[in-house]
């Protein structure tokens, strides 16, 4: 089988960590170089302690104690401002990038094209968040990393001068517990990635359940969705344990090693003294600098934790990036104003779908089977790949497959029956752009406007998350000003008036027409009102097009088109 080259790939999660790297070389750079001082000055200060001891008793003179001070001084000073700044530094380059990956992720999801990848969209969540800011974590662990391995190289070296068994000391302990470490740390990165994947179905079982509460509570199925949350939610709580035993035993025995490796060296050194080999400023530097090392080598034997933790993160957020899109689209755009055909389409419930709809015509399609209905609005919406079903659909004479998405959805706009409401006002719902030039007379149309007057904000009345303070016809109206105010070329209506009375129906239908006059709308619906106004109305029924006339035609001709559409 052939493969792209982004198929070739077989490592995309370090590639996502090569490229945080690279564009963050300048932070990285000045935080290293900032952190390395830092390192050093806290390595200096024992150092500078065993020299102030060993000149101080031999001089004895004010000046020198003087000078001491002083240096003392500069050194406290280097430390704490060489923290500040380099901390600063690296801080705000990881939530750059961290920024940057989420806004990538994010973009991903939203993409007109769908990515062929097997995640919901509640583990999509997690990656863009807690991925995102583990993989830039990487960031600050490099110049962490360099830092303490500079302290603990000054430290050895400053030993090694006093006594060359002492700097021995500190090199081979410190590649012995790193050895130890590095084969610990695999353990920790397997178990990471298992935790993150289930904290990641988790997070979309939440979302899943989220988006279907109402039907939840309409047929009494909240214990059920419940027990299946508490499993997988269990399943999450039980390997983040694991997770913390692993990592508990990991610090645990950095821990002891480091107390290990400074004991060795303080015992050394006292040794040493005993046996007049090192002087007592000597003995009083060892002792700092054995004291002083556990804390750079507690964070250097940390960093592989961190590095398996950013690579787990970077591979899972890999998982979206790298996915290949699930069709390719196009990149011409349609003709303004044309019309829409459908030839010969066969998916799900239809089979060889034809009918055609000319630039500024009314079309009611009257489906008898409402897996038909979704299945045809699914084909239109762009949300099946044209590869997925038979047959060809034309926007503007042109077959969408040589249409880019984007200019498809510019062109014609197919809104769901169960479009989405977000939390912001009216206003933001009906014209989330902020561009909109219609949105009186969308409002008006869709029969939004008792809504409107209702609230004392207006149109800028708040709406909570999912249209949650509103109810099911106002959700509806709310969804259908919002199409309406696109004032797209093409508009698809997928069951628009399914939750409004009979009377705002009758006057939606009238306005609709009114508003849409001149412009190409297709109405997917069983409501009479919309059928009476629509220009024409073709009867899908077992997937394909039975008849077609006015809606009063049909009614006197057809007896079965009378029983399904009259309530």
């Amino acid at each position: 089988m052939k493969t792209t080259p982004d198929t070739q790939r077989s490592r995309p999660g370090a590639d996502i960590l090569r490229t945080a790297l690279r564009r963050n070389v300048g932070a990285m750079s000045t935080g290293t170089l900032l952190m390395g001082l830092y390192q050093a000055g806290e390595t200096a200060f024992p150092i500078a302690l065993g020299l102030i001891v060993e000149h101080t008793m031999q001089d004895r003179s004010p000046a020198a104690l003087g000078l001491s001070i002083g240096a003392l001084a500069v050194i406290i000073t280097t430390v704490s401002l060489s923290w500040r700044f380099g901390m600063r530094t690296l801080q705000k380059a990881n939530t750059t990038e961290a920024h940057r990956w989420r806004v990538r992720v994010a973009a991903c999801g939203l993409q007109p094209v769908a990515r062929d990848v097997d995640l919901k969209s509640g583990e999509v969540l997690t990656i863009a968040t807690e991925d995102a800011d583990q993989t830039a974590d990487i960031i600050e662990v490099v110049p962490l990393l360099i830092s303490s391995l500079v302290a603990v190289l000054v430290a050895a070296i400053a030993l090694g001068l006093a006594d060359i068994r002492l700097g021995l000391l500190v090199i081979a302990g410190t590649v012995a517990i790193l050895s130890i470490l590095a084969v610990m740390s695999k353990r920790i990165d397997a178990s990471t990635r298992e935790q993150q994947a289930r904290v990641a179905r988790a997070g979309a079982k939440v979302a899943d359940l989220i988006t279907g509460l109402r039907p939840l509570h309409g047929f009494g199925g909240n214990q059920a969705a419940f027990l299946s949350y508490r499993k997988v939610s269990s399943d999450a709580k039980r390997q983040s344990i694991t997770v913390a035993k692993v990592n508990g035993v990991y610090a645990g025995t950095a821990l002891a090693l480091n107390a290990v490796l400074a004991a060795a060296v303080t015992l050394t050194a006292g040794w040493l003294a005993f046996g007049g080999q090192i002087s007592i400023g000597e003995l009083v530097m060892a002792v700092g600098l054995a004291q002083f090392i556990i804390e750079p080598l507690k964070l250097f034997s940390e960093m592989p934790k961190y590095v398996m933790i950013a690579r787990a993160s970077a591979e899972r957020m890999a998982l979206v990036l790298s996915a290949p899109p699930v069709t390719t689209p196009g990149t011409e755009r349609p003709a303004p104003g044309g019309d829409l055909e459908v030839d010969c389409v066969r998916y799900g419930a239809l089979r060889q779908l034809k009918f055609q709809v000319p630039a500024g015509e009314f079309v009611a399609v009257a489906v008898y089977q409402p897996r038909a209905a979704a299945d045809l609005a699914s084909v239109l919406a762009l949300n099946v790949p044209p590869d997925a079903y038979e047959g060809t659909v034309r926007v503007g004479g042109q077959a969408i497959t040589d249409l880019s998405v984007e200019a498809v959805r510019e062109h014609m706009l197919v809104n769901p029956y169960d479009a989405e409401i977000f939390a912001g006002t009216l206003r933001t719902n009906i014209d989330p752009s902020g561009t909109g030039r219609m949105i009186p007379e969308a409002v008006e149309a869709s029969m939004l406007t008792d809504v409107v007057a209702l609230h004392r904000d207006g149109l800028d009345y708040a709406v909570r998350d999912r249209g949650a303070n509103l109810s099911g016809g106002q959700r509806q109206r709310l969804s259908l000003a919002r199409a309406l105010a696109t004032d797209s070329d093409v508009l698809v209506l997928h069951d628009p008036t399914t939750a409004v009375d009979a009377v705002t129906e009758q006057l939606i239908a009238r306005n609709v027409a009114k508003l849409r006059r001149g412009r190409t709308t297709v109405v997917i619906t069983s409501s009479p009102a919309l059928l009476d106004a629509a220009d024409r109305v073709l009867v899908l029924d077992d997937g394909v097009i039975t008849a077609e006339d006015t809606h009063r035609n049909l009614l006197a001709a057809d007896e079965e088109y009378c029983v399904a559409v009259t309530r």
